[in-house]
């Protein structure tokens, strides 16, 4: 007989028993609640299922650092990013609801004005297989020429795990290019890389076009000048300020990979020279070599960058020197006016997950500011290796795969009079009373090239460092409050209880001994 206290009859209900199943090793057990905080696990099943070659080119095109797994947003947000800014280009999702819900919200908070497909699944149609032709039965529907260039199909964390096959996909649907993708959180390490992969993936599914014969050309047409495609995306300003910069040399700026529209990915191909604004696209720089073309790092940014740039580009491309000069005396006089007119006065720690992290910190040195360490989420490649070598010359940190501790840990070893980084960084902060930007909304998204993006910079920062003492003030008022025992409202003081405290710490204490020995053993 129970001795378990009921207060109801709601305990006694009908248990239905199961009957025992056999295992399936190359499949990940749904009920043991996995998800994509499960990564070593997940992993192991996506090789049993016949994953292993597409996790070992992640490994290989996305390295992580010291820790595992970046803290970052899902990685699937930067490939759905991507392919919703397209024209004419469908998404489609497959993967747990609640993650399809979140990444869909963040789209559309972001900014995005149209459906995302789904394709739901429940452990039957995932062990069966039905969940590929439910896929395959939804572009089958979608692909409407009238509507859409491609539709992408983006496999998410159990799909992934489970193998379910986008590679088995047709090529095209009624003339409706198919990309099939895995964006899986245990195998891709930030949201920036994601868009990588897909752009990589249209780069390649393009190139095996233009190589079968004649594509469309861009809507704007062919320009008449040699391009520059410009790889990573960037302040709108910043495409236009450098084809004005490239005019002196006879070039022009060509396409910004990722695209906006189909055609646009074919005159990425056809460039002369592909400049690696955002250094960590490894994928689409694979296939871009593929083609032929060379692959400059690095950016127009400040006075420095803009002259080494140019002169990289004027190079990679075969310009005389005297074309390279022109252009660098039309505009570095401009640069280092700009910069001079709008300094920036202050010490700054800065991190970030876009990866144009090293080209802010190289545009705020030279603006004056004193910054003392640069993180950022994204890996180290040969084409951030201009700005990184630039930056430790003049005795900055520079971390890659930084972590949400590597970044605290610098702000609060450093107390900057401003810390540039993510939302839990900026959070951090300002508790302990520093001025604080936030890095996506208020720093990547303002111009960053030529003399448009010199003096770019210094209103925002020089006005939250000048908030120091609003920021003091507010510490000071709000000191002790929403803290410890303080947290919450209270109409009286909270009832404090140092013995219930003492009694869970020597629980700890004595979990921590047992734990340490048994390391030992």
């Amino acid at each position: 007989m129970s001795k378990e206290t009921t207060y109801d009859e709601t305990a006694e209900v009908d248990v239905i028993r199961g009957e025992a199943r056999a295992e399936t090793p190359d499949l990940p057990d749904m009920a043991d609640g996995l998800g994509c905080h499960s990564g070593s696990e997940m992993e192991k099943a996506a090789r049993l299922a016949g994953n292993s070659e597409m996790l070992d080119q992640f490994a290989r095109d996305y390295p992580v650092g010291p820790h595992d797994k970046p803290q970052s947003m899902c990685p699937a947000f930067g490939s759905l990013r991507v392919g919703l800014r397209m024209k004419r280009v469908a998404t489609v999702l497959s993967g747990s609801a609640c993650c399809v819900y979140g990444l869909t919200f963040v789209s559309h908070f972001y900014g995005a004005r149209r459906s995302v497909g789904y394709v739901p699944f429940n452990s039957e149609t995932l062990v069966t297989g039905k969940l590929f032709e439910d896929i395959r039965d939804s572009v089958h529907e979608m692909a409407d020429p009238d509507r859409f260039d491609a539709i992408v199909v983006t496999n998410l964390c159990v799909p992934t795990a489970s193998g379910v096959p986008l590679r088995l996909l047709p090529d095209e649907i009624n003339g409706v290019r198919i990309v099939g993708i895995d964006v899986p959180g245990f195998g891709i390490p930030t949201h920036a890389e994601a868009k990588d992969v897909l752009a990589g993936a249209m780069l390649n599914y393009a190139r095996q076009e233009i190589q079968a014969g004649p594509v469309a050309a861009p809507e704007g047409g062919k320009s008449d000048r040699p391009t520059v495609a410009l790889l990573g995306e960037m302040f709108p300003a910043d495409p236009m300020m450098i084809g004005a910069m490239l005019a002196p040399m006879g070039l022009a700026a060509g396409p910004v990979v990722p695209c906006r529209e189909w055609r646009e990915l074919y005159a990425a191909l056809d460039s002369s020279v592909v400049a690696a604004i955002h250094p960590f696209y490894t994928a689409a720089v694979r296939e871009f070599q593929a083609a032929g073309r060379p692959v400059v790092g690095s950016a127009p940014v400040g006075h420095d960058g803009t002259a080494d740039w140019l002169k990289a580009i004027g190079e990679a491309h075969g310009v005389p020197a005297s074309q390279v000069a022109a252009a660098q005396n039309a505009f570095l006089p401009a640069i280092r006016g700009a910069l001079a007119a709008a300094p920036v006065k202050g010490t700054i720690t800065l991190s970030g997950y876009e990866g144009s992290e090293l080209l802010v910190a190289r545009l705020l040195v030279e603006s004056g500011a004193d910054v003392r360490y640069v993180g950022t989420a994204c890996p180290r490649t040969p084409w951030s290796e201009p700005d990184r070598d630039w930056l430790e010359a003049k005795g900055i940190k520079v971390t890659y795969r930084a972590s949400l501790e590597d970044d605290c840990a610098a702000m609060e070893a450093v107390r900057p009079d401003l810390a540039i980084g993510t939302t839990p960084v900026v959070q951090k902060a300002k508790e302990l009373g520093i001025p604080g930007l936030y890095y996506t909304n208020l720093i990547s998204a303002r111009p960053l090239m030529g003399p448009a993006g010199a003096g770019s910079l210094a209103e925002v920062v020089n006005a939250a460092i000048a908030g120091k003492d609003r920021m003091d003030h507010m510490k000071a008022f709000f000191d002790g409050v929403g803290t410890g025992d303080t947290a919450g409202i209270w109409e009286g003081d909270p009832n404090l209880r140092p013995d219930f405290r003492a009694q869970h710490q020597k629980k700890l204490e004595k979990r921590a001994r047992a734990a340490k020995a048994e390391q030992m053993i």
